[in-house]
């Protein structure tokens, strides 16, 4: 059985491992991040770091609890953005929701990393068979159930 910590760091890499990706999707290979995937980027950080905190602290369910609440989040909104997608004509585009995330203070400061740029129908790009929500989906689906057993288990 993997310890309680060792779950929880690779967590953390895990969901730091996937805004890599997500900023080499968008600098490397032009695919502009929409509002959803913006608010995805920001779930996927809160996992992380809930995750890495909960590693390092002397209550790691309390860390892990809220970082399931975040992965839920998270499969929400991926639900959304694919939902989105599957009825073409639909579009978080250019909306308040857009403007409201680019003038939060992180997407000001780090804009390479925050500002929502792209229209979420530009997201059905395969990367390896599956579009980047169904990806997001399935990893937010993955830490909802690791975060989920970490919970209902017996410490270890």
């Amino acid at each position: 059985m993997l310890p309680t910590r060792s779950l929880l760091l690779s967590i953390a890499v895990g969901a730091f491992g996937l805004i890599g990706v997500a900023l080499y999707l968008q600098h490397g290979l032009d695919m502009l991040p929409c509002p959803l995937c913006v608010i995805q980027r920001y779930l996927f950080l809160t996992v992380g770091i809930l995750a890495l905190i909960g590693a390092y602290t002397g209550q790691p369910k309390v860390f892990a609890g809220l970082g399931l609440l975040a992965a839920l989040g998270g499969l929400g909104t991926a639900g959304k953005h694919l939902w989105i997608l599957a009825h073409p004509g639909l579009s978080c585009g250019i909306d308040p929701m857009e403007t409201f995330l680019n003038k939060i203070p992180t997407a000001t400061y780090l804009p390479f990393l925050f500002k929502a740029d792209g229209l979420c129908e530009d997201a059905l790009a395969p990367w390896f068979g599956l579009s980047i929500p169904q990806w997001s989906f399935l990893w937010f689906g993955l830490f909802s159930l690791s975060l989920a057993w970490l919970l209902i288990r017996r410490a270890k």
